[in-house]
């Protein structure tokens, strides 16, 4: 598979397990204790996935989270020995890819691995014949993976673009939580409708000035709408 796994945790116990099997599976895998070693090795070797620790000595996984986000399209899998929701929800809004929690089953931990990695290396396809779709206002150049607003580009995360892709390819159609799932994350994704409902947010505060809005359906799910369709 030739890909590379970071695995950051101050438990030495943990790396050395999630190591074991994910090298089985053909992984390489790097190692980093604690926040600021985590952020050395990510720039300096580009991992294709991070598996994070919350709780962190020198700085926490939130924190480590946020700014490797801020710098790449690095997918990201909050470990957390918590279960609170409100743990999973910050991780999502601050844009990982998925959460387990801890104590994991090994074989779990490896099949998200998987999972993510498929769903993150899977780009779309353009449908139009220059690969742009236009929205009034709104240009999404799907080759470059780029949204334009009144042309100013307007920066997007890898699940933030693929979720405006497809409400903008399916536009003035409700699509449910559920359908959004499975064309932006994949049938095999393990978490809840809840992470739509936070990526939405972040859409919509991104293109709060552009023409172009997303309407809840209640009961239903989302649909995107322009002033043209007024």
């Amino acid at each position: 598979m030739n890909a590379t796994i970071l695995v950051v945790d101050d438990e030495p116990t943990i790396i050395e397990l999630a190591e074991m099997y994910l090298e089985r599976e053909g992984y390489s895998v790097l190692r980093a204790e604690n926040g600021v070693r985590a952020l050395d090795v990510a720039r300096q070797s580009s991992p294709d996935l991070v598996l994070l620790d919350l709780m962190l000595p020198e700085m926490d996984g939130w924190e480590v989270c946020k700014r490797l986000q801020a710098e790449s399209d690095i997918p990201i899998i909050m470990l957390t020995a918590r279960t609170d929701d409100i743990d999973k929800v910050v991780g999502l809004e601050l844009g990982a890819d998925d959460y387990i929690t801890k104590p994991f089953n090994p074989r779990e931990l490896v099949a998200r691995v998987k999972a993510v990695l498929r769903r993150t290396q899977r780009r779309p396809g353009a449908e139009e014949a220059d690969g742009v779709l236009h929205l009034e206002d709104v240009r999404i150049l799907v080759p470059a993976r780029e949204v334009w607003v009144q042309d100013k580009l307007v920066p997007m995360r890898a699940k933030e673009f693929d979720l405006l892709h497809e409400l903008a390819r399916h536009k003035g159609i409700v699509l449910s939580r559920e359908q959004l799932l499975d064309l932006v994350w994949g049938h095999d994704f393990y978490g809840g409708t809840r992470t739509v409902d936070v990526h939405i947010a972040h859409l919509r505060s991104k293109l709060s000035d552009s023409s172009i809005n997303i309407e809840t359906v209640w009961g239903v799910g989302y649909k995107l709408v322009s002033q043209d369709d007024v």
